[in-house]
């Protein structure tokens, strides 16, 4: 059996769709799901399915949900052991992987411990490819579920761009380009977002338009923050500038995220490149992930300063 939870919740045996109905039994399968194998005690299941208002009879009623859940299975030819009880819990008899967004935790963990670019990047696009919409869209505005989806939300933005920085190791420029524009125009102040577009750019011939994309930012950064760009964006701006060829080569992952860095205020324009010959330039301060790099299960996205 496979349950899909990454996106509208879908469940599959033996190839064939399982009919989940009801907003309440499709909210406890999630909530089984998240803790597949695990017995999850029957007061937590309560007090997540109906927060404050649980009915009289509560524990009835939660039985109930599992009598129709387990109906269900047996209908779809899953058989009905797949919803286990035991002294006042319930588990869910699969195996983690057995839902999509604990295997999507799994292949983020596997591409993260490879080397070769390409077979990361492949890693993290079949990782990327099990989202089908919002993580637990079916549990959407109940409390247990905000957590749990802000987390998977936040592993999904680390993912694609550990992902992008693999096709930029691999020289794909032209390919990306469109993707980071779209990606740039839905964040527009995500500052590590366009330091990868500017190297994408570089890296297709396209060096004016790589400048123009830093001068973009500066200049919203500065209208609607009153900031300059971080010191991470202006040194790939430099090493465009320079045409120095190192900004195409996306730093390796840091052990843990810098300390928070005093932002200049708007105004002060970058400082330019004294007028050398060309040389090797100062090693530019990498764009941090939306991950902040951090370790499987728990990433961080970091997105655009406020």
């Amino acid at each position: 059996m496979r349950i899909a939870i990454l996106g509208p919740l879908e469940v599959v045996a033996d190839g064939r769709p399982v009919g989940i109905g009801g907003a309440r039994l499709r909210a406890l399968l999630i909530r089984l799901a998240l803790e597949a194998g695990r017995m999850v005690p029957a007061d937590r299941l309560i007090e997540d399915l109906w927060e404050d208002d649980a009915p009289h009879g509560a524990p009835n009623a939660l039985q109930s949900l599992v009598s129709r859940l387990r109906a269900a299975f047996q209908e779809a030819g899953a058989g009905r052991g797949r919803l286990e009880s035991r002294r006042g819990a319930y588990r869910l008899a699969v195996p983690p992987e057995a839902v999509d967004a604990h295997d999507f935790e799994a292949r983020i963990r596997r591409a993260r411990g490879l080397a070769d670019p390409s077979a990361r990047s492949a890693e993290l696009r079949a990782a990327l490819a099990l989202w089908r919409g919002a993580a637990l869209a079916d549990a959407s505005g109940l409390p247990f579920a905000d957590g749990p989806a802000a987390r998977l939300e936040g592993l999904r933005r680390a993912a694609l761009d550990e992902r992008i920085d693999a096709d930029l190791a691999l020289g794909r420029y032209a390919e990306l380009i469109p993707e980071l524009q779209a990606l740039a125009a839905a964040e527009p102040l995500r500052e590590p977002l366009r330091g990868r577009l500017m190297r994408a750019l570089y890296g297709a011939g396209r060096q004016a338009e790589a400048l123009a994309e830093y001068e973009s930012i500066r200049t919203l950064l500065g209208e609607r923050l009153g900031v300059d760009p971080s010191p991470d964006l202006e040194a790939v701006y430099l090493a465009v500038l320079r045409r120095d060829s190192a900004v195409l080569v996306p730093a390796a992952p840091e052990p843990a995220a810098a300390p928070p860095v005093n932002r200049a205020p708007a105004g002060r324009p970058p400082q330019r490149p004294s007028e050398r010959p060309p040389g090797p330039a100062p090693a530019d301060p990498p764009a941090r992930s939306a991950s902040g790099d951090e370790a499987v299960p728990a990433p961080a996205a970091t997105c655009a300063r406020r």
